[in-house]
């Protein structure tokens, strides 16, 4: 057995990666906002605006960040991840052990945790966890594909838990510090999963108190608290009385009910305010996201995007370096690979995703396409117009989308942008009318490639079978980190080649904080972080 130690030799070490945190501005630095404050003061209730209804509060059943920043205060985890140097570390696991194919881990877990309903949280309950995952199939989009070749868990003794795959899975040790993989209690779990979004019962610092559906969600401290991860400033019970999180989908609206004192900080902080920000009274706490970067996906299954020259063309007409420095911030950056450059195997291909409009051009005539009297290419009586799904919680998209348009209506291509909520995106993707889908992913591992990109797991791959599924899975079959970012750097460049992806920028979470707030964090995955916050005044 290969011995993971907590100070994060073995695959811990093997995962250790560089997360840039972008903190400036007004007192924000990489310890989190106000970092240099005097001794903590417990109190006080916490107000956050956020931008959207979290919707579901299920660990492996939820989908949006705002959800994962209200999850990560309820639900503990096997892990933690230092979001310095990547390395995992031990939290409700003190230690754990990998077999040298990375198909069994076994963790050794902290006696004395319980669930706020005070049921222990033992290896029968990470079973029951893990069971469960695989039980909700489809309706867990990201743990699901943790956990793909599970192939049970067995309960050693109260507190050891061997988890086994029928082949090998080198991510699942980064996964357990995931969100998606925070442990409810067993009793939670037999509810319809339904209900759980609603009724949440982990082991974390803090309680659910109450949810109001598109208003506000309330968390309050839980008493006795005393196992917080290993990279906690301290070891007890939250300081905060309880933390609100209101919704407030306006980005307007949210900048002034932190201006004026309503709120102590928002989450989703637009380029223009931002800038206000870093001028004014307010910290600004920023990180760059690990994972995918904001991209045009294509659905090669439409009969435009279906030909490699027209997707290879749209993407060498994107000036990408000019949609960050005329719509964004220089927090974000241009991408240079379908994986960000925080995110462990990224490998540079800045110079394939070059501004390239000639290029473009000849890419077009030689498969036929030719300028209409209106400028947009046509081919066998058909223009090249592409339509493009996206939401409008990243407040910029639209510009940025409307820009882009500009850029490629340049190279004769028509981009026509289609503004939905969440049910609007999922009706035209069951009516199969879209063209592009707009948007990132957030993951501290490469692993997310295989959960976008994979035509097993994702439904909005849009791709068909080939050779990138098979390289996919291989690059979790080894804990040679070396090995491993070869594999992942070549999928980069097949995703790219094939026009698989179209990259665009790096996107950043930039978080506007009051000056009263001290010891607020993000982690690696940007969630907030609230165990040791606390309210100055």
């Amino acid at each position: 057995m290969t011995v993971v130690s907590p100070a994060g030799r073995g695959l811990s070490a093997a995962l250790a990666f560089a997360l840039t945190l972008a903190a400036a501005g007004c007192g924000g630095s990489a310890e989190g906002a106000g970092s240099a404050a005097t001794t903590p003061r417990p109190g006080g209730t916490l107000k956050i605006a956020v931008s959207e209804d979290p919707v579901c509060l299920d660990p492996p059943q939820a989908n949006f960040s705002s959800a994962v920043n209200v999850m990560r205060q309820l639900f503990d985890t096997l892990t933690d991840q230092d979001p310095r140097t990547g390395e995992i570390k031990p939290w409700l696991a003190t230690s754990w052990e990998v077999d040298p194919e990375a198909t069994t881990f076994t963790f050794h877990l902290r006696e004395g945790v319980t669930f706020s309903d005070g049921a222990p949280v033992n290896a029968a309950a990470v079973k029951a966890n893990l069971d469960e995952i695989v039980r909700l199939g489809a309706k867990s989009l990201f743990a699901s594909t943790y956990l793909s070749g599970y192939k049970g868990t067995t309960v050693v003794d109260e507190h050891t838990a061997k988890v086994e795959f029928d082949a090998p899975n080198a991510q699942f040790l980064q996964a357990t510090a995931t969100t998606s993989l925070g442990l409810s209690s067993p009793a939670s779990l037999a509810k319809p999963p339904a209900d759980r979004c609603r009724a949440p019962i982990g082991s974390g610092a803090f309680v659910l108190d109450r949810l109001q559906t598109n208003h506000s969600v309330t968390v309050k401290r839980r008493a006795g608290y005393a196992w917080p991860s290993s990279l906690a400033a301290h070891q007890g019970e939250a300081y905060l009385d309880a933390v609100e999180f209101r919704i407030v989908p306006e980005q307007g609206v949210r900048t002034g009910v932190l201006t004026s004192g309503q709120v102590h900080a928002i989450t989703d902080v637009q380029p223009v305010t931002e800038r206000q920000f870093r001028q004014g009274r307010f910290e600004v706490l920023s990180r760059h996201n690990p994972g995918l970067p904001y991209a045009l996906y294509p659905n090669t299954f439409r009969p435009l995007l279906g030909d490699e020259a027209v997707r290879k063309a749209v993407s060498k007409g994107i000036d990408r370096k000019q949609v960050v420095d005329v719509v964004l911030t220089s927090t974000y950056r241009p991408a240079t690979s379908i994986l960000t450059s925080s995110t462990p195997g990224y490998a540079d291909f800045g110079a394939d995703l070059a501004y390239d409009p000639e290029g473009a051009t000849a890419l077009l005539e030689k498969a036929g396409w030719q300028p209409g009297p209106d400028g947009i290419r046509v081919k066998d009586g058909r223009r090249l117009s592409l339509n493009v799904y996206f939401t409008t919680g990243f407040n910029p998209n639209t510009t940025i989308l409307e820009l882009i348009a500009q850029q490629l209506r340049k190279i004769g291509v028509e981009l026509q942008l289609r503004p939905v909520d969440a049910a609007g995106f999922g009706e035209a993707q069951e009516k199969k009318q879209i063209d592009f889908r707009w948007g990132n992913s957030t993951r501290a591992d490469p692993d997310i490639l295989r959960t976008v990109f994979s035509t097993k797991f994702s439904a909005a791959a849009y791709l068909p079978a080939t050779d990138l599924d098979k390289r996919l899975d291989r690059q979790i079959s080894t804990l040679d980190q070396a090995g491993r970012n070869e594999v992942v750097k070549e999928i980069q460049k097949t995703v790219l080649d094939r026009g698989y992806a179209i990259p665009v920028f790096e996107l950043a979470q930039v978080v506007g904080v009051s000056k009263a707030v001290r010891g607020l964090t993000l982690d690696p995955s940007v969630r907030l972080r609230l165990h040791d916050a606390w309210l100055a005044s």
